[in-house]
């Protein structure tokens, strides 16, 4: 990824066509992907350790932990979207149309701002162990909680100041997460998704008009492999136990995928939402940009509640 890619244009999707395009996404669905990325925080002038610790589960988790200037002091957690790495998207990977969407200036604004920050993959992705199928969240809460406790265990921390930031699934990871973890400050949480309905969209769009039909089918997959159904992943169900929280939700306006009023029926069930940031966009990888682009707004939001 290069430094200027959140201003790349969109780039083509792979060739795969009907079948096999289809046999892909399902792949992608399932197993992830372990997407490589081209740079570090080192080319933002920042220094990193390579860090290693488990899920709640056991399962490893790999990362970069970019240290504050100052000891301790309060954390931020980067929880990356579906099928992307610890440094953000790096696109035309997938079968469809996306964007490149980079973690690294706003790791940068919020180490200026006096923050540590740990960016890691969640399992299934980059570097991190192997937990299969994908949940969009429901299992991948464990990573999330292992990441805090990895956290809440190192003396530079302030363990009473953690933030999260998430995107699309990474967002979801944390709203299951919370109800069963250590305690998160503050969270923000970009475009999160009620699975069965983004699915819906997301395959009209990419497959035509039988994607529906064939997104509707993995539930059937799903439920030989044991795992939560993604027609009963719904992260309203959790919203009302975020607790104290504070939690701004951002949603892009022209997301084709996910829906503007999902995203406002999560804010009002959260307890302490300060609402929802309607992020002027022409596509769901735009809407992401906020990360990318608005590092000033990202580092604010966690100086004022961390």
């Amino acid at each position: 990824m290069s430094p200027s890619q959140a201003e790349t244009p969109q780039k083509a999707p792979t060739s795969e066509r009907g079948i096999a395009k289809l046999m892909r996404l399902t792949k992608l669905m399932v197993f992830g992907d372990r997407q490589p990325y081209a740079r570090t925080p080192a080319d933002v002038g920042l220094a990193f350790e390579d860090v290693s610790f488990p899920a709640t589960d056991g399962v490893e988790m790999r990362g970069w932990f970019v240290p504050a200037a100052a000891n301790p002091a309060p954390a931020v957690v980067f929880v990356h979207g579906w099928i992307w790495s610890r440094a953000g998207n790096a696109a035309g990977r997938v079968p469809f149309v996306d964007r490149d969407v980079d973690f690294l200036p706003a790791t940068r604004a919020l180490h200026d701002a006096g923050f540590h920050v740990l960016l890691f993959e969640l399992a299934n992705h980059g570097e991190s162990g192997k937990r299969p199928p994908l949940t969009m969240g429901r299992w991948e809460a464990r990573d999330f909680n292992g990441a805090m406790e990895y956290l809440r265990a190192r003396e530079d921390v302030d363990s009473e100041r953690i933030g999260a930031l998430g995107t699309s699934a990474g967002a979801n990871t944390v709203m299951y997460a919370i109800p069963d973890g250590p305690p998160v400050k503050a969270f923000l949480a970009v475009q999160p998704t009620r699975l069965p309905v983004f699915n819906r969209h997301f395959a009209r769009d990419v497959l035509g008009p039988l994607g529906p039909a064939a997104a509707a089918s993995t539930d059937m997959l799903y439920f030989f492999l044991r795992a939560p159904l993604p027609s009963r992943h719904d992260p309203a169900t959790v919203a009302p136990m975020l607790g104290d929280t504070v939690v701004q939700y951002v949603q892009g306006t022209g997301d084709p995928w996910g829906e503007m009023g999902i995203v406002e029926d999560f804010s009002a069930l959260t307890p302490h939402s300060l609402g929802v940031i309607k992020y002027p966009s022409a596509g769901r990888y735009e809407g992401y940009q906020y990360v990318s682009k608005e590092v000033d707004d990202v580092a604010a939001f966690f100086t004022a509640h961390l």
